[in-house]
């Protein structure tokens, strides 16, 4: 290896010697990549196209010990740094311009204890690699939609998904995480180990360490769900949505029923004349007995005069895996999104204008309907502070050429303004993209002042900053 020139902390310039490099490859059991090796370019690209960023080096972890060396490393050189996942980030916070990226991709090993009912699992694995161990033995932990997401993106900002409402969140089932810190120590962290770092990771995202295992408690579940899509014209949706609305007071907690609003994919189950056309989409998932599933779906099924009704049984794997061919990596993506505490007049008025505006046939707008066992558990139980948000809603613009850029992101942005005034004011942070900086302190609410806290005990530096950040005062001040 020669000498590098690489990006430090502070946006300058360090000169690293060909020596040094050669001495912390030496120490990895992965491999050590920069630019024109063979693997390079495949480890920096992450499912966001319009994120194109290029690590000065990156460390392809396998185990605690590389993490190690990688924070070691650059605590010393005092290098930027970013680390991967699953790389799904909307932010593309995985990857950083110049600086030392830790990619923990190869990380995926998934254990479970059927008769303890836990599972361990590795940063680098994602939510199908979660869902296909689990299920074999019968079990699950609540996770995302999309199977493709990495468990530690997901889990750290919080994670919901179709069986929150049964379990909670994806935080509120970890059980212990060991965590390689900013100063280069392999912590253990739960209620009873280093409590402080246990709640800040369950809802404060990637700024206390690099998470190298996780563990969830499971429950028993499936092989078999009751879910589905109801899809309607767009013409009824703001009669669907008040429906919809009401039917989800007496919603027990085994339902789970979301809304998507966009433009009809070539679905094999829709008319060949709707495809392209604007519609309403209902994707329902029960998580308990069959039978009675159908009885608690009644009423959302029975809305309006659809034109398909797909609620059936089915694996839970493979209703984990209906949207990614909406989602798979290559295209580019902007999210904007709010907390909802209720689905209100306006909320539905101000979305379905906007969805006869649509600026691509990729883009649209879903409220995840949560709430459940994840709205019992107290505001400041957990770094994740909104628990009376009973949707989620995210516009997410989504489109191919650079040329639609600014069309798609307006959209999003104008949507974003116009229903601010329906909204808690909180946000999901795994939801904001790059440029939400001006929001982390609101996203937090009442929990921002004992992160911030945490943050500075345990990075002062501001290492881990390539999140949606807490910037201890230290690196306040450098700034």
């Amino acid at each position: 290896m020669n000498s590098m020139s690489l990006t430090t902390l502070e946006r300058g310039k360090t000169t690293v010697d060909a020596a040094v490099l050669e001495a912390l490859s030496a120490q990895l059991r992965g491999t050590l990549l920069q630019v024109g090796d063979a693997a390079y370019d495949e480890a920096r690209t992450v499912w966001n196209a319009t994120v194109d960023r290029r690590p000065g080096l990156i460390v392809c972890c396998v185990g605690a010990s590389d993490v190690i060396s990688a924070v070691n490393f650059a605590r010393e050189n005092r290098l930027l740094v970013s680390v991967r996942g699953g790389g799904h980030n909307i932010a593309g916070s995985a990857v950083c311009d110049g600086g030392l990226m830790i990619d923990l991709s190869a990380m995926k090993s998934v254990r479970v204890d059927v008769a303890a009912r836990r599972a361990w699992v590795g940063p680098g694995a994602t939510l199908v690699d979660v869902d296909r161990e689990t299920q074999a033995f019968g079990l699950v932990v609540p996770t995302g939609i999309n199977s493709t997401t990495g468990i530690s993106g997901l889990t750290l900002g919080g994670g919901f998904g179709w069986i929150t409402r049964k379990f909670g969140l994806t935080i509120d089932n970890l059980v212990s995480a060991d965590v390689v810190t900013a100063d280069g120590k392999l912590l253990r962290a739960s209620q009873k180990d280093n409590p402080d770092l246990f709640w800040a990771l369950r809802g404060g995202g990637g700024n206390f360490g690099v998470v190298t295992a996780f563990e969830f408690q499971l429950h028993q579940m499936g092989p078999q769900v009751l879910s589905g899509l109801v899809v309607h014209p767009f013409a009824d949706a703001e009669k669907v949505l008040r429906d919809y609305r009401k039917a989800l007071e007496t919603a027990p907690d085994e339902l789970t029923c979301w809304v998507v609003m966009r433009q009809a994919p070539p679905l094999p189950f829709l008319p060949t004349e709707w495809h392209g056309k604007e519609v309403l989409v209902l994707a329902m998932c029960y998580c308990g007995d069959i039978q009675a599933g159908e009885n608690a779906t009644q009423k959302l099924r029975a809305i309006g005069t659809p034109i398909a009704d797909v609620v059936g049984p089915s694996p839970f794997t493979g209703w984990q895996q209906a949207f990614d061919p909406l989602l798979a990596p290559g295209a580019r993506n902007y999210w904007k999104s709010h907390d909802l505490t209720g689905l209100s007049d306006g909320a539905i008025g101000a979305t379905t204008a906007a969805i006869t505006r649509l600026p691509g046939p990729e883009c649209e707008i879903f409220f995840g309907h949560v709430g459940g066992v994840a709205g019992r558990v107290a505001a400041d139980e957990t770094a994740f502070p909104q628990r009376n948000s009973h949707f989620v809603m995210n516009v997410h613009a989504r489109w191919r050429e650079p040329a639609m850029d600014k069309a798609c992101i307006d959209w999003a942005r104008g949507i974003y303004e116009a229903t601010k005034p329906y909204a808690a004011g909180t946000a999901y942070v795994n939801f904001m993209p790059e440029d939400e900086v001006d929001r982390v302190e609101a996203a937090y609410g009442g929990n921002y002042r004992r992160l911030l806290e945490i943050k500075q005990r345990y990075d002062p530096l501001n290492l881990f900053r390539m999140n949606q950040n807490l910037r201890p005062k230290e690196s306040q001040r450098a700034a």
